[in-house]
């Protein structure tokens, strides 16, 4: 069980550093996928 939550803190302390990096790659993935479907819309 110990090993369990030291995991989880371990998992929880890379979250809480790169959180901004997953929300930058999300961004960017929406945005591509915003503009495709643009196109694909307008054209």
């Amino acid at each position: 069980m110990d090993t369990i939550v030291r995991g989880y803190q371990g998992l929880h302390l890379l979250w809480d550093l790169n959180w901004d990096r997953v929300l930058y790659l999300a961004t960017i993935t929406v945005a591509l996928f915003a503009g495709g479907w643009l196109g694909s819309v307008l054209l």
